[in-house]
Order: C-alpha cells, then structure tokens, then sequence
C-alpha cells in the first residue's frame, strides 16, 4: 500500500479521490489551505490531514485536485516539499462562465503548465479529468476510462495501477501534452450532462486489447 495525499482534498474531486483510495488501503492525508477544513473532511474519511505543505511532504504520490485559478500557487507552495513522489495533476482550465467552451491555455494545456511551475525534476502525471466527482465519491463501479499522461512511463504506469483500485479502468494517453485533449474533453462532456440531462457522462473506449507493456 501506497502514501497518497490529496492536495485540494477537500473539495469534490479531492474527496472522491482520497475516499476511493482509503477504501483500497491505502494511508491517505487530505491536504487544504485551511487545517479546519481539512480535518472535516478527514474525519469523514477517517484519513489523516495537514496544510498543503505538510502533506505533500514524505509521500509516494501527491494528487492535486484544484481549481485552474488555484494551480500555479498550489504547485508552487509544494514543488519543493514532493521529493521523489509522483505528482498527478487532475487540473482542467476552465474558464467561467463559459465552462461548457473548450479554452485552453496559450501553452497548449494545463500539464504543460504544471511541468513550468513544478521545474523539470518533479515526476508529473496528469490525468482524472474526465470522470464525475460525485460518481467517485461513493462506492459503486464507475462506466467510464480514465485517461492517463505522462512523458515519465514509469510514473505514469504507476498510477494506471491504482484506477482499478479506485474502481475505474484507467488508460495510457500517452505523453503529457496529450493531456490538451483530456482537459478539452471536460467541457464537452459538461455541455452533454446539461443537453442530455446526464448524471456525470463519461467516456468509454472500445474494441482495445490488454497490452503487458504500455509505452
């Protein structure tokens, strides 16, 4: 079992994460900028909790689950505290009110982004753009893939291997600029949750063969 702390945890997407992650076992730390907030949320999960800073330090992956608003600042207070642990970046740029129009940044997307303000040396992933927070805060199966980007393949088949503990099937995407099209898909599929009434749409890929080496 894994140390994993879900920075931004206290949030909808942070509390899915970090509650499917100690349902598996694993030793979880919700992190928030504010301490109060994230000892709520923490006793909800019976998980443990610190500021940012503490939490992203002495871990084996650090999700970061905040608003694009949020990222620079966020990845910036803890880039120096990450060490060797695998930072997955769930961040999708969104731009209110249009949040159902696809805008992504003059970089290409928000990964390329997170590489600039964590610095070279920190494992990045990137991925968890396209599933439901609510759906992952509960504990039925979830039919949708989750896409996963990294230019690390180590790193990234690392986290492919917690999806299915998690209850989703996760999926190499290959490198992390790839991630545009994750991030973009996010507004797609807001604008079919309001034009078809969907309970958190997903995606799903078909016709794919289980390959032992993801490149």
């Amino acid at each position: 079992m894994a140390a994993i702390a879900v920075i931004g945890g206290t949030g909808a997407l942070g509390k899915g994460i970090a509650r499917r992650l100690a349902k598996a076992g694993h030793t979880v730390t919700i992190g928030s900028r504010s301490v109060d907030k994230a000892k709520l949320a923490a006793d909800e999960l019976g998980t443990a909790y610190a500021a940012n800073e503490d939490a992203a330090s002495g871990q084996d992956f650090v999700f970061v689950t905040v608003p694009h608003a949020s990222q620079a600042d966020t990845l910036g207070s803890i880039k120096d505290k990450v060490g060797d642990a695998i930072v997955v970046d769930t961040t999708v740029p969104l731009v209110p009110p249009k949040v159902m129009r696809v805008q992504l940044p003059a970089e290409g997307c928000s990964a390329v982004q997170a590489r600039q303000h964590l610095g070279p040396d920190v494992r990045l992933v990137t991925g968890f753009h396209n599933v439901s927070a609510h759906h992952l805060d509960g504990d039925h199966a979830i039919e949708c893939d989750v896409l996963v980007f990294s230019d690390d393949i180590e790193a990234r088949k690392a986290v492919l291997e917690l999806c299915p503990q998690m209850g989703v099937r996760g999926l190499s995407g290959g490198a992390l600029a790839n991630s545009a099209a994750g991030e973009a898909l996010t507004s797609i599929l807001i604008y079919m949750n309001k034009t078809y009434k969907a309970d958190g749409a997903g995606i799903r890929f078909t016709r794919l063969t289980e390959a032992p080496d993801i490149p």
